[in-house]
């Protein structure tokens, strides 16, 4: 469907990488690409370049582009992600509460 919220516009931060990325944003405010690459040693750059893109495609994640040399670039969270964030919160304190609970049924089903 068209007009599906799952597809149009979850599945664009609904991943591992992108919502780690929103979480870490909103800590640390404005970071640039070699902190967040650092912050998250186990991405690579690639991966980390397009899970940006794609958050700032939506409008989560804004991007600053100084003109110095060499070139300097900033990410943070618009106003949009940040209202994001107290959802993100919420999923995470869920899967702290049944993770134990999750992983048995994983461990049941193999």
């Amino acid at each position: 469907m068209a007009t599906c919220p799952m597809r149009n516009v979850i599945a664009h931060f609904a991943n591992k990488w992108s919502m780690l990325l929103l979480v870490i944003l909103n800590e640390f405010g404005v970071m640039r690409f070699n902190e967040l690459s650092r912050a998250i040693p186990d991405i690579s750059p690639k991966v980390l370049s397009g899970h940006l893109k794609t958050l700032e495609s939506v409008g989560l994640v804004k991007r600053i582009l100084y003109a110095e040399v060499p070139p300097r670039t900033e990410y943070e969270l618009t106003e949009l992600g940040k209202s994001l964030i107290p959802i993100l919160n919420q999923l995470s304190e869920w899967g702290r509460q049944n993770l134990k609970t999750v992983t048995r049924y994983l461990k049941n089903s193999q």
